[in-house]
């Protein structure tokens, strides 16, 4: 069980379990007979123990995915524990774990597990935080060697850290590079912030990252220390879930970790926590690159823990008033003056045994009394008045229709949310009973829970002292940014009002205004072998039905018609890019934005329009008791669009409001030239800005929003997930054969648009911090084929194989340097490759000239064979669990028909993959990284241009 006021409602969805009915029946019943103080018992469905040594393990069998098993290796030692000397070595030691341990050498570890398909920071991972490490491995579990190796690494990792010299010092580079990427306006601004936020408590400086000086200069002892002192068996657990034999494992990990050792002195682990004062703190703090003005309030309580049955109805009720505080929120938002560009205001976790209540607000340019105002008024309307009852129903049914959801679910519930359960169990005492068991509670719970719970919630949470109030702006705006005492004015003055009942907005109206009249099936046909059902509808309408039992509780679906923003003049281009977004953020037929929001309450759907250059669409999600509610709101955004010219006015001021100060940060200057220069300087393919904002119609978006989506002819509506195909059809009859159409299909046009031929270098001069980021892109023609697309995502791979290698391990100078590749078919068959990486701006010339090096290799000869089985390996472990999803399903079926391709491209793909060799490699290579067409991005700060 997660503290779900932290993370939201839809946490508790995840936390599903699996047991017996009657086991789960027992200790329901047996829990019933105790108080709200007992805490909650463990699921029975995990088995916890813990050797005499003091190690804890927890293991459960779980299907989800099949033939794949979850480790997690967490040790209670996180950087709050390091002496001063020793700043950033929790970090750094959990780098040295991937490089060199007993039974896997310097980097032993890294290439077995790419062999067997374990991708390098993707799936093998690790991370570092104030109060605990915890290193994670995802294997396949059907080759008992491979089980067998995962042990051991998991023993390896627990106290066998060879922490070789060498290896420290090449490692040293690594981190530092990894700590460089973090510096920026937010790092800059957090340092001045933190330590008054953290009431100068020890967690204000133990940064994780640590500090240069330790990092550069601390000897291999000093490391070890930490090691000696904190990675001991009474401080870790192993938690293993997935597709294993309990017993077996369980065996296994007593005869691997019953040797682990205390330290003969053992250091005592301290819980550090931070101090409340009773005092208010007041801070402002402003950076060269803050792009806007953001004021927070926080308000800090001691640490609410999750044990109890107590301590589970608490946070329900802390769940009950983010949910109902945050719609109040979204509501002035939506609005068709909104007051501010973004705010929000919760209850949550903060550090250190700390939970806050949190009030922030990103205001508009030259209007922060406004922004603040505005959402403190809400603050104060529910602390004065609190909620209405028609809110709290509201929040209610949406909880429980969450948490059912995840009820039904239950039995498709993923490992690493077990996993991710378990971890909080051990590191934090937050109980873990299981979604069945928690249901009953709920269910038991809820029912209870009134207003007046919440008004005390309220009025505790909102409190006048150990407050803190921060104001982050743009340097530039230093000189007319409040002081203490004004910002305490303008709140006091809102508290003066007289506050008036919140009025809640419901729709007693259907949303639709007119009902659909039911289309006509023309052609069914099954291909038995995808088991995919293809409806032609007499409206010209295609939809392509793939039933599975992935998910229990889920359909996925969507649906495009070619054409898009490409068949718009340039002068009409932000009109008609935007049409989607803007038009279905109006509501649709009888409903307002607000009124949609509250009748979406409690609903397990969504439909989402868009509009790309290529196609006009919609994305949705729906349980299947909710399948018509989804479809009937795709047909009123279809056919039953809104428009309404204040909440336009609004959209538009708080988009451009959001692009006031977007030139302070050097990464979106980098991004905007990176953009233009690869899209040929053409206006469809450069950056936001406010006068492209300004350039956008409400009237002609309108109208494209209409011509686009009230023409359904030549669409194609995709729908994956659990349904029948004959119970669904008379839905699809009404909703999807019922649409509009034409008889005409406007296909896309080719646009022309793309990455300039020849060779470039772009150099950009912005920022302050000692930082470079470096993009390469190689790009050209490219012959489309199922058999290339294969080979050329090889060569990606192996680039990057070689690039980590190089760059990273032996050059020590990027901390994740990345290849990636982008192949299309339509409008015109071409490809880019990009490789990027950030690094100092004295090493950018010796890091490029080594990737050209490399590159240099592949064309010259064939690479390593066992890089391109690494990749071979890589592919097939990610394709057989993706293949058993819905959302790979849906994405697969969805871009072979707008790639004008064959669905049955599916059965071949593992030949594919198999049939690729080394000299395909080379030979692409040869063909596409020849250098002929070859750009060099690299941004540097202000003071390189000086030099």
């Amino acid at each position: 069980m997660k503290k779900i006021f932290l993370t939201g409602a839809a946490t508790m969805v995840l936390l599903a379990c699996i047991v017996s009915q009657n086991t789960m029946a027992q200790t329901i019943r047996k829990f019933r007979k105790t108080n709200m103080v007992a805490e909650l018992p463990l699921d029975p469905a995990v088995r916890m123990g813990k050797l005499a040594n003091g190690f804890t393990y927890y293991i459960r069998h779980n299907e989800e995915p099949k033939n794949r098993v979850v480790f997690y290796l967490a040790n209670k030692a996180g950087s709050v524990l390091e002496r001063n000397e020793q700043q950033g070595l929790a970090h750094f030691l959990e780098h040295m774990n991937f490089n060199g341990t007993k039974h896997f050498p310097k980097s032993d570890l890294v290439n077995y597990l790419q062999k067997t398909g374990v991708r390098f920071g993707a799936d093998l991972n690790a991370y570092t935080s104030f109060d605990e490490t915890v290193y994670q491995l995802p294997l396949p579990s059907d080759d008992p060697e491979i089980l067998t190796q995962g042990i051991q690494i998991m023993r390896d990792w627990a106290q066998e850290a060879t922490l070789d010299p060498d290896e420290i010092n090449k490692e040293r580079g690594v981190v530092l590079e990894e700590k460089r990427l973090g510096k920026g306006a937010q790092d800059r601004m957090q340092r001045q912030y933190w330590p008054v936020m953290l009431n100068h408590s020890r967690y204000a400086t133990r940064m994780p990252i640590g500090t240069d000086s330790v990092l550069t200069g601390f000897k291999p002892e000093t490391i070890r220390s930490f090691y000696r002192d904190w990675y001991r068996p009474d401080l870790q657990a192993l938690i293993v879930v997935g597709d294993i034999d309990v017993n077996e494992m369980e065996k296994s990990i007593l005869k691997k970790f019953n040797d682990l050792k205390n330290p003969k002195i053992e250091r005592t682990r301290v819980r550090y926590s931070i101090p409340l004062t009773g005092k208010n703190q007041f801070l402002t703090v402003t950076d060269k690159e803050m792009t806007s003005t953001v004021l927070q309030i926080i308000i800090k309580h001691p640490g609410i823990a999750l044990k109890t049955a107590g301590d589970f109805r608490q946070s329900v009720i802390r769940e009950l008033f983010n949910f109902m505080m945050n719609e109040r929120i979204t509501e002035l938002q939506r609005q068709a003056n909104p007051p501010f560009i973004s705010g929000g205001m919760g209850i949550g976790e903060l550090l250190g045994g700390i939970d806050q209540f949190s009030v922030f607000v990103n205001a508009n340019p030259g209007q922060l009394e406004k922004g603040l105002k505005a959402i403190w008024r809400e603050t104060d309307r529910v602390k004065k008045l609190g909620f209405t009852q028609t809110e709290l129903d509201r929040a209610k049914q949406n909880y429980l229709s969450k948490m059912e959801a995840g009820v039904k679910e239950s039995k498709k519930t993923n490992s690493d949310s077990y996993v991710n359960e378990y971890l909080q169990y051990f590191l934090k005492g937050t109980a873990s009973p299981g979604i069945q068991f928690e249901y009953t509670l709920l269910k038991k719970s809820l029912p209870g829970i009134n207003l007046s719970d919440l008004n005390n919630l309220t009025r505790a949470q909102i409190k006048t002292y150990d407050r803190d109030i921060l104001i982050m702006a743009p340097d530039k705006d230093k000189a007319i940014l409040p002081d203490e005492k004004t910002v305490l004015t303008w709140m006091g003055q809102v508290e003066q009002e007289k506050q008036l009942q919140y009025k809640n907005i419901v729709n007693e109206q259907p949303l639709l205004t007119s009902k659909p009249k039911s289309g006509r099936i023309v052609s069914v046909s099954t291909d038995s072998l995808l088991n995919v059902t293809t409806i032609h509808f007499a409206n010209h309408v295609k939809v392509i039905l793939k039933p599975t039992d992935f998910k229990d509780n889920q359909i996925l679906f969507s649906g495009s018609t070619p054409g898009g923003s490409s068949l718009y003049s340039d002068n009409d281009y932000e009109s008609a890019s935007n049409a989607a977004g803007i038009i279905s953020s109006f509501g649709a037929g009888n409903y307002n934005p607000i009124q949609l929001n509250n009748y979406l309450s409690g609903k397990q759907f969504g439909v989402h329009m868009q509009m790309s250059e290529r196609t006009t669409g919609v994305n949705g999600s729906a349980v299947p008791a909710e399948l018509e509610n989804a479809l009937e709101l795709l047909y009123a955004y279809y056919t039953q669009p809104r428009k309404d010219k204040d909440l336009f006015v609004g959209l538009i001021t708080k988009s451009k409001a959001s692009l006031e100060n977007r030139a302070n940060s050097p990464m979106n200057v980098f991004q905007d030239t990176v953009y233009a220069v690869l899209g040929n300087h053409n206006i469809r393919r450069s950056g936001p800005s406010i006068s492209k904002i300004d350039q956008i119609s409400l009237d002609r978006a309108f109208d494209i929003y209409k011509e686009r989506f009230g023409n359904a002819s030549g669409s194609t509506f995709t729908f994956v997930g659990n349904f029948d195909v004959k119970a669904i059809q008379p839905l699809l009859l009404k909703y999807i054969g019922g649409l509009p159409a034409l008889d005409s299909v406007m296909p896309a046009k080719d646009l022309d648009i793309n990455i300039p031929e020849g060779n470039y270098e772009k150099k950009v001069f912005k920022g302050t911090e000692d930082k470079a980021t470096v993009l390469l892109v190689w790009s050209g023609k490219f012959k489309y084929s199922q058999s290339n697309l294969y080979t050329m995502d090889a060569l990606k791979e192996v680039l990057t194989i070689r690039l980590l290698e190089r760059l990273r391990e032996e050059e020590s100078g990027v901390y994740t340097p990345s290849a990636s590749v982008n192949v299309t078919k339509l409008p015109q068959e071409r490809f880019s490759l990009i490789v990027n990486f950030g690094c100092a701006p004295s090493n950018v010339d010796k890091l490029i000239a080594s990737t050209l090096d490399e590159v240099a290799k592949l064309i010259k000869s064939e690479p390593e064979p066992v890089n391109v089985n690494k990749w071979r390996a890589e592919v097939l472990r990610s394709q057989e669990t993706e293949v058993k999803t819905n959302e790979w399903w849906l994405g697969y079926i969805s871009g072979q028909i707008q790639n004008e391709e064959h669905l049955e491209d599916a059965r071949i793909y593992t030949g594919l993959i198999n049939a690729v060799k080394p000299t395909d490699v080379k030979d692409l290579a040869v063909k596409y990284l020849n250098g002929e067409n070859f750009i060099k991005f690299i941004l540097l700060p202000e003071s390189s241009k000086i030099q």
